[in-house]
This record gives C-alpha cells, structure tokens and sequence, in this order.
C-alpha cells in the first residue's frame, strides 16, 4: 500500500471553488511508495511553473499526508 501522500485542495481566492465548478470541498490525493518520493513529488507540485506570468501564484494548497496503520489519511 502507498503509505505517504499528498493532498491538494483549492486557496480560498481560486475560482474553481465556485459552487457550480469543483466547490469549497474539492481536494485530491497522490499517493507515494516512499516518503522521499512524495518530498520530490511536493516540491515539484509547489514551485513557480515557466509559463506563469509574472504576478501569478499556484492556486493550490499542497499539504503533506500519511497514512495511519488503519489505512486511513
């Protein structure tokens, strides 16, 4: 089982969190063999993209995650 995770969720000013797009409670899960693999996997996911235009910031919030022995997140 894939044990270390991310989890993305949408930053308050995004506007995909309208009601009729994703919503306030979208989120999505990435899960990694290995913690070093999910470390490399977040800073990818964290730094400033190329085609950003100057002034643009990811509208995401990317949050380290495990899972418990239960299986859980």
């Amino acid at each position: 089982m894939k044990r270390f995770g991310i989890r993305i969720t949408l930053s308050p000013e995004n506007p995909l969190r309208l009601p009729h797009l994703l919503g306030e409670d979208w989120e999505a899960f990435r899960w990694y063999h290995s913690e070093r693999e999910r470390d490399r996997a977040c800073e990818d996911l964290q730094r400033r993209l190329p085609y950003y235009r100057d002034g643009d910031t990811p509208a995401q919030t990317v949050t380290k995650v495990e899972r418990g022995l239960s299986g859980q997140a």
